[in-house]
């Protein structure tokens, strides 16, 4: 299997936010381009608009679990939902879990980082990555998304 954790830090550590680093790790393998995936994921980085709120790195997940195992209302079975909203809180809960929170301004202040809401994206700089712990929870949440699939044998 890909190591999809490594795809998703690579991504990130290449300018990617953090919501388009794990949704694009897997999107060409699901039947979306990276460009498409790229510009659908764009908004949820920094936790939504760097609102700091849920964590970029959840939303990019939870759209995976969307793209792979979600569910069309009009020709689903009646428990459809159900059983999505299931996976998708066993994914939260693995996220929580290994980091603590699914909440960018706690998961950023955790570690020691500012996590005022608002202004300008800060350059990638060394010491931009150095003293953020963003690149690790992209790999984790596409750890924790690659192994949500497998065991639902979408990869």
């Amino acid at each position: 299997m890909k190591d999809y954790g490594m795809i998703a830090k690579e991504l990130f550590m290449a300018g990617y936010n953090c919501s388009q680093a794990v949704f694009c790790a897997f999107a060409e393998e699901l039947g979306m381009d990276r460009a498409t995936a790229a510009r659908l994921s764009a908004p949820f980085g920094g936790g939504m608009g760097r609102l700091r709120l849920t964590c970029g790195c959840v939303s990019g997940a939870m759209m995976v679990l969307g793209l792979a195992l979600g569910y069309d209302p009009e020709n689903a079975p009646k428990d459809a939902k159900g059983i999505h909203y299931e996976k998708v809180r066993e994914l939260a809960a693995a996220l929580e879990a290994r980091n603590g929170s699914l909440i960018c301004k706690e998961l950023l202040a955790m570690k020691g980082v500012d996590a005022s809401a608002g202004g300008a994206p800060e350059e990638r700089t060394e010491e931009y990555y150095k003293r953020r712990p963003c690149p690790e929870y992209v790999r984790i949440a596409a750890e924790e998304t690659a192994r949500i699939l497998e065991k639902y044998h979408c990869i």
